[in-house]
């Protein structure tokens, strides 16, 4: 099961959205340029080694951006250096051979790259100046060369720049809010195991706080009184005793209310744990307001079992819960898409376990699967 909630098919996407676009897109622009028999040769051969630093150091610089983590420039300084180098050397031998178009590539993926890691404020500033910037050396170049390119030589670095910046922010962004909202859903499903217990407690607390106050003061009392009222000692204790039968009792009642089942409960509870664990739930139900109580629980825990194989067993990315009286019989069905391999599971006691009680209620539960598909199915007369 992806506990990530598709968060890993969405990094790998997003990995090659961004460092593996960017390096594919590095190496078709340079590349072209210097297998071009029409640059000279010494233009050509420096763009190798340089296309190779900068496209190696731009996928570390990007991957370390997709750290789960806030990223941290420091660790990848010495990267972030080497591909500025790199960056320069590939924009100056193309702007020597007043190729306008191409120089601003490195250089927009650099400070694409350089923004991924600076607060939002310091994003902005180093964005525009880069855009103001980019319009600079192409528009010197072509002026001293006296080419009629001004207007390309001048906007289209700049253009260039903040498209780049847009297409590589764009995805990272979305990658780090994803990660933010899968975070922000375990822990919503670890405060909700944690309420849960407090609701417990603060029952427990509410029931038993009361009954042993009063139990130590009357055994206090009954102590004073064993000497000189013999009498009254023994009432007291007699009250004692009906005393810790009654909160043996409401102790009883608040655990009988913790583990009962039923199976309205149950289905709204595991659509709340199969979506939290990432899992699309569908269901189909019909009222049960038919079944009696006992049938209720009964159908409850086997929705309970089947949930918790879900969860434990398997990799699926949707269930299905079905419930439905037709017939004369209640008849609930469970099914999930990425049961594991038969040698990797459980030995179904769980189930076989409610089979039998099942059973003994004229009901039926069965459980088959069909490669990765995995169904249980519990039936049961309505009385």
């Amino acid at each position: 099961m992806d506990n990530g909630a598709g968060l890993t098919s969405f990094r790998r996407y997003t990995w090659w959205a961004v460092p593996g676009t960017v390096v594919c897109v590095l190496v078709l622009a340079y590349g072209s340029w210097a297998l071009d028999g029409d640059v000279p040769l010494w233009a050509r051969a420096p763009v190798v080694p340089a296309l190779g630093v900068h496209a190696v150091a731009a996928a570390v610089l990007l991957g370390g951006a997709m750290e789960d983590r806030t990223p941290v420039l420091r660790p990848l300084a010495g990267w972030l250096v080497t591909a500025c180098l790199a960056a320069a050397a590939l924009a100056v031998l193309p702007l020597a051979r007043h190729n306008y178009g191409l120089w601003a590539v490195a250089p927009a993926v650099t400070v694409a790259i350089v923004a991924v890691y600076l607060s939002a404020a310091g994003r902005r500033w180093l964005i525009g100046g880069a855009v103001v910037l980019a319009l600079v050396p192409g528009s010197a170049v072509n002026l001293v060369a006296g080419d009629e390119e001004l207007a390309y030589a001048a906007l289209f670095p700049a253009c260039l720049t903040a498209f780049t910046v847009w297409t590589v922010l764009g995805p990272l962004w979305a990658w780090r809010i994803a990660g933010r909202l899968d975070r922000a859903r375990r822990l919503e499903a670890e405060l909700a195991v944690k309420d849960e217990r407090l609701r417990f407690a603060s029952e427990l607390h509410d029931i038993q706080g009361h009954h042993l106050q009063v139990i130590a003061l009357k055994s206090e009392l009954a102590s004073r009184l064993a000497e000189g009222d013999p009498a009254r000692a023994a009432a007291e204790m007699r009250e004692v005793r009906e005393l810790c039968a009654d909160a043996l009792r409401d102790t009883r009642a608040v655990v009988r209310g913790y583990r009962r089942t039923t199976l309205d409960g149950e289905i709204t509870n595991a659509t709340r744990v199969l979506a939290a664990a990432g899992i699309d739930a569908r269901t189909e139900l019909e009222s049960a307001a038919r079944l009696d109580d006992p049938a209720r629980q009964l159908l409850g825990l086997v929705m309970r079992e089947a949930t918790t194989n879900v969860l434990r067993h398997s990799h699926a990315l949707h269930a299905e819960v079905e419930f439905r009286v037709t017939g004369g019989q209640a008849r609930l069905r469970i099914g999930n898409d990425g049961a594991d391999p038969p040698d990797a599971t459980h030995d179904g006691t769980g189930l076989a376990g409610l089979g039998e009680r099942l059973r003994a209620t004229g009901g039926e539960l069965t459980w088959e699967r069909d490669g990765e598909r995995f169904v249980v199915t519990a039936t049961l007369p309505l009385r």
